[in-house]
Order: structure tokens, then C-alpha cells, then sequence
């Protein structure tokens, strides 16, 4: 059963508020107490009042023990902000903001550990003996359980591993017939002919090639002239 206690309208702002709120989230009652009544902070003074009066309204309303209560909830909402002015140099005024915040505490009381059981909440428990024999024979014919080895995306071994290198070799030989099929082949004497002819005149197109580079470097030789033609 939850309890909560509000303050409204408090003048401390928001964010120093909420620092002092997030220490005793989760903690229990007793532990809650000793962290505000040791905080240094302003705002942990509110805050103990707050949550003094959230346990006072759980043993009066709700009739719950303090020692079986721990804190749930508590949050800061924003409230009005008083805006003030003050007088600054060349006739100028600046704005203050004085904020306020509404505080709130929320406790509840922990449950026993039966309703725990029900629900669920507790950790799994280890895996049984079955569960540790399967695992113990996985590692001892792949050498790593298959969770593991599927996460890591390894290959696999054994009978899968065997069947999938056949169904590739498999694969392999049927492309290899498909290229060997029979075509159009060229006659031997033409393709002789072809051959012979192609390679001097790729020869001469790099001689001329290479002949024409070093004319171009070395520029025109001297004695000669060189007339432009006028287009």
C-alpha cells in the first residue's frame, strides 16, 4: 500500500531540490533519515520533514509499521515563480526569479518474501543436472556448446560440415560442364593468320608512339625552319 505527503509552494528551486530527492530513492526508511539528517544541503531539512510526515500518515492511516516501509517514489514538480526586479547601472533593472517547487514522498512497505516467490521476482534458479549433462556433451564432441557457437557464427562440424562441403563440391562440378559445353571454334589456319597479323602492327603503333614523345621532349632540330601555316 502506498503513502505519500506533499509540500506545496516550497521557495527553493526545483533543481536543488532534486538533488537531495535522488539520494533516498529506493533506500529504506531508517537509511533514508540518516542520509538527510548528515546531507549538508539546504533542502534535506524540507525533505526530512516531507518524509517524516509520509510515515506519520502511514502508521495513523494506513496502520503500517516504519521498520517494514522503504521509499518508492519521490519527485519535484515546478511551481509559480515570484518575479522580483533590482536597480542596476544607467537606470536599468534586472529580473530575479525566486522559484518555488512542490515536493513529494512516496512510501511503501515491502513485500514478504512469499508474495516475492509468487510473482516471480526472484532470479532464475541455476540449470539442473539434464541441462548440465547436454551442455557437457556438446563441448566434449565440438569443442564449444552450439548457443556459443551460434552467437559467434563459427562453422560448424561434424555431419552438417561433411554435408555442406559435398553439396559445394557438387555445385562445383556441374558448373564446371556447363563452361566445358561445345561452341564455334575458329578454323586453325585463320587463327594463325589473325595472330600474325595483329602483332607487328602493334609493334609499329608503339614505336611510332614512343618515337613521337621523344620528338615532342627534344623540340625542332636546328638548321631547319619551321613555317606555320596560316589557316
Amino acid at each position: 500500500m502506498e503513502t505519500r505527503a506533499t509540500a506545496r509552494y516550497v521557495r527553493v528551486s526545483p533543481r536543488k531540490v532534486r538533488l537531495v530527492t535522488d539520494l533516498i530513492k529506493g533506500k529504506d526508511l531508517t537509511v533514508a533519515r540518516q542520509i538527510l539528517e548528515y546531507s549538508p544541503r539546504a533542502a534535506a531539512r524540507i525533505v526530512l520533514k516531507v518524509l517524516s510526515s509520509a510515515t506519520a500518515n502511514a502508521e495513523n492511516n494506513n496502520k503500517l509499521s516504519p521498520e517494514s516501509l522503504f521509499v518508492t517514489r519521490a519527485y519535484v514538480d515546478e511551481g509559480p515563480t515570484l518575479k522580483r526586479f533590482r536597480p542596476r547601472a544607467l537606470g536599468r533593472a534586472t529580473r530575479i526569479n525566486k522559484r518555488t517547487s512542490h515536493i513529494t514522498v512516496v512510501l511503501e512497505e515491502k513485500m514478504p518474501e512469499r508474495e516475492v516467490t509468487r510473482r516471480g521476482l526472484r532470479r532464475r534458479k541455476p540449470p539442473s543436472e539434464t541441462e548440465k549433462e547436454k551442455v557437457q556433451a556438446e563441448t566434449a564432441e565440438t569443442g564449444e556448446p552450439e548457443k556459443e557457437r551460434k552467437a559467434h557464427g563459427k562453422p560448424r562440424t561434424g555431419k552438417a560440415a561433411a554435408g555442406k562441403t559435398a553439396k559445394k563440391a557438387a555445385g562445383k562440378a556441374a558448373g564446371k560442364k556447363e563452361k566445358g559445353r561445345p561452341g564455334k571454334v575458329a578454323s586453325g589456319k585463320k587463327a594463325k593468320g589473325k595472330e600474325a597479323k595483329g602483332k607487328p602492327a602493334k609493334a609499329a603503333s608503339g614505336k611510332a608512339a614512343t618515337a613521337a614523345k621523344k620528338a615532342k621532349k627534344e623540340g625542332p632540330k636546328p638548321g631547319k625552319k619551321v613555317e606555320r601555316r596560316e589557316d
